[in-house]
């Protein structure tokens, strides 16, 4: 299997252009000539998980989030990613990224399944499934199996996503029941949510005046860290890819959330 036969098959199941408009979803780095035969799974191409990609000599490096955003305009190997980009093209490793378009296909899904979300919702919706005719976008909104605590939900994050702490904005001991959850960076969901009558928000990046306000605004946020929700993407696309391509070899990679709290 080629390296164009893999990405066509991944793009059929998440296809490109349900990606934002911003994103840099796709092959970032290779030849589609290639072939492939093993594949290392990872959230970030960071020089640890590029350095594992040498050792393992894998084929294919394949993240969630793309080498970068905002475009390259010189490729020298003394920057940040001009040196990542030479790594791998020095070893004849591809780099393929699955953001936005994995988030609006199976990302928020998940994770709303994951929290047992009744009755979900797209939380942000960005366009209609094509089968189905169904709304589809950014995250869920939905009901917890049942009333609790800001307290109580933090605590259950933290024991789904295999998280060892939260950061919570807003009163502990408020009862909650109507849940939304957007995995990445959603303090630009905060509005979204309190329009869906969200009580809480459980994501990531949330800075010290988006908390406050949200609060102010009367919604509780629960942040469980960029890697904290995100990192689902790398057993997800490990079953999945075992489960479609019996014949490649796949790894998930030894690194994990990128900070400690200590």
């Amino acid at each position: 299997m080629t390296i164009k036969e893999l990405t066509h098959k991944l793009e059929q199941k998440f296809p490109l252009e349900k990606a934002e408009s911003w994103d840099n979803s796709g092959l970032q780095v290779g030849r589609k000539n290639k072939a492939v035969r093993k594949v290392l799974l990872a959230l970030d191409a960071t020089d640890e998980v590029i350095d594992e990609a040498v050792q393992w000599q894998a084929d294919l490096l394949l993240t969630h989030h793309p080498l970068t955003l905002d475009g390259v305009r010189k490729i020298q190997a003394e920057t940040l990613t001009g040196h990542k980009i030479f790594s791998l093209i020095s070893q004849d490793i591809c780099h393929y990224a699955m953001h936005t378009n994995y988030d609006v296909v199976e990302m928020g899904g998940t994770a709303g399944e994951m929290m047992k979300l009744r009755q979900p919702e797209v939380l942000e919706v960005t366009g209609t499934d094509s089968k189905t005719g169904e709304p589809e976008g950014i995250g869920r909104v939905g009901s917890l199996v049942r009333p609790v605590t800001v307290e109580e939900c933090a605590q259950i994050v933290k024991r789904i996503f295999a998280l060892d702490t939260v950061k919570i904005f807003g009163d502990l001991d408020q009862v909650i029941e109507r849940v939304a959850i957007c995995p990445g960076s959603g303090k630009s969901m905060i509005g979204t949510a309190i329009r869906k009558k969200a009580q809480v928000i459980i994501t990531g990046d949330i800075g010290h005046h988006d908390g406050i306000d949200a609060v102010d605004q009367g919604i509780a946020v629960i942040d469980a860290g960029h890697y904290g929700l995100e990192h689902i993407f790398v057993d997800h696309m490990a079953q999945y890819l075992r489960q479609q391509f019996p014949e490649l070899e796949i790894k998930k990679t030894g690194s994990g959330n990128p900070f400690q709290v200590i």
